[in-house]
């Protein structure tokens, strides 16, 4: 019961962070202020009422539309609010109340920021990606993953940058840079065996999507697709159900 219980809170607690975090998303790219600037309406300016500010619950009430000009609201907005309650539900479910479920759920924040950045203008800002680098530097150093050392979530975020670095050379801009600092934040935070999860996870979605909207003529080869989002989906995999699937598939071939 008391389970239950507290995975609702942090449910609707991802629900609010959620909003604020699709806002950051939206404004630190444009360089607009965070903490100064009242939420309004984008088309007519009006500023919004706190009944406005319901995640989801306002988005359904006024039918995805704005209450001042009547202009349709991106429906990013309630899916990443959405998003970001069921990840932190999801990282609590998984480390209860622990060290790591504080740790999870500002990995999480970060995740949902970048990918609104990312799929709002393609870009995945150092003012965002820069703070949680400095930040996870010290929770890692006071609370390694596992039986991870710190040496070793140095060494993971090093060879996160290396292999996406030695990939955008290749690929000549086919992989950003924003790409490549965001794997190495996350070789940072994650031990070396999610990491590798991750690329792999973040690598067949994207794939798959690609080949997806190529099959439907929505893409061609040239078409440039953000990344971010499927880094970030298979980051939050790999982090929730790595280690399950690490000891099912060894324990399947042991």
């Amino acid at each position: 019961m008391q389970t239950f219980v507290f995975s609702i809170i942090l449910f609707l607690l991802g629900l609010f962070f959620g909003s604020f975090y699709t806002m950051v998303g939206h404004r630190v790219p444009k360089k607009d202020s965070i903490l100064h600037a009242r939420p309004h309406c984008p088309s007519c300016k009006s500023r919004l009422r706190p009944a406005e500010l319901i995640p989801i619950f306002s988005f359904l009430k006024g039918r995805g539309k704005c209450k001042g000009c009547g202009t349709p609201i991106p429906p990013l907005y309630p899916i990443m609010e959405g998003l970001t309650g069921i990840s932190f539900l999801l990282v609590f479910l998984q480390y209860a109340w622990t060290w790591e479920t504080v740790c999870g759920l500002l990995f999480v924040s970060l995740l949902i920021i970048i990918t609104v950045s990312d799929l709002e203008y393609q870009l995945i800002p150092n003012k965002v990606l820069l703070p949680f680098m400095l930040l996870f530097l010290i929770l890692r150093f006071i609370h390694p993953y596992g039986e991870t050392s710190y040496e070793g979530h140095l060494i993971g975020m090093a060879a996160g940058f290396l292999f996406f670095l030695v990939l955008a050379v290749i690929s000549r801009g086919g992989v950003g840079g924003g790409d490549v600092k965001l794997f190495a934040v996350i070789g940072l935070f994650l031990p070396p065996a999610l990491l590798v999860l991750t690329i792999f996870f973040s690598s067949a979605m994207g794939a798959f999507f690609g080949l997806f909207q190529w099959i439907r003529g929505r893409a061609s080869r040239t078409t440039m697709i953000p990344f971010g989002p499927f880094i970030a989906l298979g980051a939050v995999t790999a982090y929730v159900y790595g280690r399950a699937l690490l000891i099912w598939y060894f324990t399947l071939n042991g």
